[in-house]
């Protein structure tokens, strides 16, 4: 973990001390989710149902193009992830689980800058609040919990998308970390999530992450106005 914060220090100063010499500008969005989770509970897969989450998922960027090709990309996100479960072995059982994370993600982008490319990296993500929801015969039981132990203090992820003309990308997204910590244990002993094992993944649909919007509109705007 230290190794991973000095050279995300090294990056940022790196690309901020370019900034003077290149093009660089920040630029904030949206992501609507949808995702689920490869699930292991004990040899028994469950069923996995798609969750939707449109809020609340912010993103800033910080952009460095080195040329027109090539450019860099890091900033801070606030994102809604989890999945849906159908227990196996409880019969009109359905759990859901989400946290809402903090996250740090470095990475590059490869293509036309003002146009279309493509762009993948890693995250780091902190997660801040912990909720899960029980839906026993469409009785529903709920909790939440800031900075649960409930899951791990961090996850590490990885990410790969496509970013189209007029500001609209397409991202695929996952957790290299398991969502719970299976270690986690109640007052009385009990250990709820010992042998489930669960990495989430998503699909995600995002607009105005990048200037390309901003570009044709200003285009558009010459051509016809």
């Amino acid at each position: 973990m230290k190794h991973f914060l000095l050279s995300l220090s090294a990056i940022f100063i790196f690309t901020m001390y370019s900034a003077a010499q290149n093009e660089f500008y920040t630029t904030t969005g949206g992501e609507m989710i949808f995702s689920f989770a490869t699930i292991d509970n004990d040899g028994n897969d469950g069923g996995n149902i798609i969750r939707w989450s449109p809020v609340f998922n912010f993103q800033f960027y910080g952009n460095y193009d080195i040329n027109d090709n090539f450019g860099l990309m890091f900033g801070g996100t606030i994102r809604n992830v989890g999945f849906i479960y159908d227990v196996p072995d409880e019969v009109n059982t359905k759990k859901k689980f989400r946290n809402y994370n903090f996250g740090i993600p470095v990475g590059i982008k490869i293509g036309k800058m003002d146009r279309f490319f493509f762009f993948g990296g890693y995250e780091i993500e902190f997660p801040f609040n912990y909720k899960e929801k029980t839906f026993i015969d469409e009785k529903k039981e709920k909790f939440n919990v800031w900075f649960s132990k409930r899951v791990p203090s961090h996850y590490h992820t990885v990410y790969a998308g496509v970013q189209f003309p007029y500001g609209i990308s397409l991202k695929f997204k996952y957790y290299l970390s398991e969502f719970f910590n299976q270690n986690f244990t109640e007052s009385d002993g009990y250990q709820p999530y010992k042998g489930l094992k669960a990495n989430v993944f998503y699909f995600s649909i995002s607009t105005s992450l990048f200037r390309g919007h901003e570009i044709y509109v200003k285009e558009y705007k010459e051509v016809y106005y």
